[in-house]
């Protein structure tokens, strides 16, 4: 079904348009629904960290005016002709690619995200037809239907968003390293948008879960209402001591600069230690891999199979992201307090109600 056939559209969202970052609205087109496309009215669309790096150009290849957002929910309003999986009216999210080679072993195997000839992120990036991928903070968006993923129909769009990338940079991992084994042990380093969702995806799976933070200002809130079932102040050095060798799993979402190696010391034999925050640099001594045979791993964002099996799971055991809703018109405001970790625990933007 065809709204406008052949023809782009225009489309209104919030942009960058130099290296401040500033989002002001921004008028652009949407390429015309392929024939393997899903097109989608946007509701909501989660914020990220980052929305801190690319509009600023922190990474060095930032082309504007660009349009960020990559976790984004809405509804169907139109499918290509050969689009079977939706229909108008589906209840739908976008990650943080939109399109691959589809052709490598990664492709072939559902880790699009990556891709031999590299994933085309969301935004910021050149797709194939050689225009620049604009985001989610704006009214809709065109993609292929293999990048597009169905929210169960009893699972809030505002809550799903924030699981598009912060969920499943935490459950992908989770689930390859088989940490979904109820009864073994979990530390989660830092609590923030990618920080809680482990803690909740631990909590879902059995494990017994430590929290460790810089301060102990979020001690009641990870206890309490995230289930965590233990809290360190990782500057306490006695604390951190009577947990060594005591965790099966760590899953480090910090994105500042901290030791490794004292965490590491709290691996048990075997343990495994996933980097999913980034910091800019990690330092750490090799013999504390070596001597207790444990293992330092990285995970990027999930594969498209990994994403569907995660939306399912979050719907089937109402596991919730924790979510402050506001107008697009308070972005820029979100994106400052995101720098000062002034969120608890992920923004989302009402895109439906405050974008027109």
């Amino acid at each position: 079904m065809s709204l406008e056939s052949g023809k782009d559209q225009e489309c209104l969202g919030y942009a960058a348009r130099d290296p401040s970052g500033f989002l002001s609205p921004y008028k652009f087109t949407r390429r015309a629904v392929g024939s393997d496309d899903v097109s989608i009215n946007i509701t909501h669309c989660g914020v990220c960290y980052a929305e801190v790096g690319w509009p600023r150009n922190k990474f060095g290849d930032a082309m504007y005016p660009m349009v960020p957002g990559h976790e984004i929910v809405g509804v169907v309003r139109e499918v290509g002709s050969n689009v079977e999986c939706f229909k108008l009216g589906d209840h739908v999210g976008v990650g943080t690619y939109v399109n691959s080679c589809r052709e490598c072993d990664y492709c072939n195997e559902g880790l699009e995200v990556y891709c031999s000839k590299g994933a085309v992120y969301t935004y910021n990036r050149h797709d194939v037809d050689g225009t620049i991928t604009q985001g989610g903070f704006s009214t809709f968006i065109v993609v292929h239907h293999r990048y597009c993923f169905k929210i169960p129909e009893n699972y809030p769009l505002a809550s799903a968003a924030p699981l598009l990338c912060a969920g499943i940079t935490v459950y992908s991992p989770m689930i390859r390293h088989k940490m979904n084994q109820p009864g073994k042990s979990l530390g989660v380093i830092g609590l923030g948008g990618l920080g809680h969702m482990a803690v909740k995806f631990g909590k879902a799976f059995g494990l017994n879960v430590t929290v460790f933070s810089t301060t102990i200002n979020k001690k009641e809130e990870a206890l309490n209402l995230l289930g965590a079932d233990n809290f360190v102040v990782s500057s306490d050095k006695q604390q951190m001591t009577a947990l060594s060798k005591s965790l099966n799993f760590i899953i480090d979402s910090a994105s500042g600069i901290h030791p490794v190696d004292e965490y590491i010391s709290l691996l048990k034999i075997g343990g495994v230690f996933i980097l999913v925050g980034a910091p800019t640099e990690v330092k750490l001594n090799p013999l504390s891999l070596i001597t207790g045979m444990k293992t330092l791993s990285g995970s990027g964002a999930g594969g498209t199979k990994e994403i569907r099996e995660m939306l399912e799971f979050c719907a089937a055991n109402k596991i919730y992201p924790e979510i402050e809703i506001i107008p697009i018109q308070y972005a820029n405001e979100a994106i400052e307090r995101i720098i000062k970790s002034d969120v608890k625990y992920r923004f989302v933007i009402d895109i439906e109600n405050s974008l027109h």
